[in-house]
């Protein structure tokens, strides 16, 4: 076994819902239970319909909402936010969401963005942030003149790549993917997906992936854990959970999807230029 960058054993978040004039407080048990190592390099998708606490399990994992009960460890140190979170930790733990626009500064120029992270947590010099976010800038498939424009002037595609250099400039242990690509046209998710792979080769890096849409967990995913009601129903592989779905929940999850993938979805935007240049 590699490396674990993450592990949870039994975490639980319940919310205490406050009363009405019809009734009293109640607690709503978002997340139960859930347990699950994630090695060095690997993708962990999580995948679920919405109220499944997948998104729940995401803010506990970065470290926005304390566990009600259970551990988390993250490079085998142990983490509970109710008793403290030291910069150094905050630091291995990075999120990208799924509204770039909305998780990017419209006031800050590009530059900026990729250099705060860098001016608020490392004690390198000016030049030295700079060349470190040009360079970040180039790793993400932009282009050096990008460095002096607006969030307003980039295409959806273009600021999730920025979103997501700006996640791993500080060369965080775990990157938190949350629906990363739903927003985005499907070419654009291919070559987002694609990016996201170059970059896990490259730097080691360590992901869980919180999705809804099966063609995408199948093209990214090492293993996959599949929630439903606030529990891990299902945990495995990608190709065991894809190839013989175990839950009745995975299984009516899969039948409800419709057949299409990151491939065929790139062979067919193959054809269709092709036919346009022919």
């Amino acid at each position: 076994m590699g490396n674990l960058v993450l592990e949870a054993r039994q975490l639980v978040r319940d919310y205490h819902v406050g009363g009405s004039l019809l009734g009293g407080s109640r607690t709503v048990h978002a997340v139960k239970g859930i347990s699950f190592t994630l090695e060095k390099g690997k993708t962990l998708a999580v995948v679920g319909e919405s109220g499944s606490g997948k998104s729940t399990l995401a803010r506990i994992l970065t470290l926005i909402d304390r566990q009600t009960s259970g551990e988390l460890f993250i490079d085998g140190q142990p983490v509970d936010i109710a008793h403290g979170v030291s910069k150094e930790m905050r630091r291995k733990v990075q999120m990208v969401f799924q509204n770039p626009y909305g998780s990017l500064n419209p006031r800050q120029k590009i530059g900026e963005v990729l250099m705060e992270p860098l001016l608020l947590n490392t004690p390198m010099p000016a030049a030295e942030r700079r060349d470190a976010a040009m360079d970040m800038l180039l790793k993400v498939g932009l282009q050096p003149e990008h460095f002096n424009r607006y969030p307003h002037m980039f295409s959806g595609g273009q600021r999730q790549r920025i979103a997501i250099a700006r996640a791993i400039i500080l060369k965080p242990s775990l990157l938190v993917l949350d629906e990363p690509v739903s927003a985005l046209d499907l070419s654009v998710q291919a070559q987002i997906l694609n990016l996201l792979a170059d970059l896990q080769d490259e730097f080691g890096l360590t992901y869980v992936f919180i999705s809804h849409d099966l063609s995408v967990v199948k093209y990214i995913a090492d293993d996959v854990m599949v929630m439903y009601l606030g529990e891990a129903v299902e945990f495995g592989t990608r190709d065991a959970v894809f190839s013989a779905p175990q839950h009745d929940y995975t299984k009516a999850l899969f039948a409800a999807t419709p057949r299409a993938d990151v491939e065929s979805i790139k062979a067919r935007l193959a054809r269709k230029a092709a036919a346009v240049t022919a």
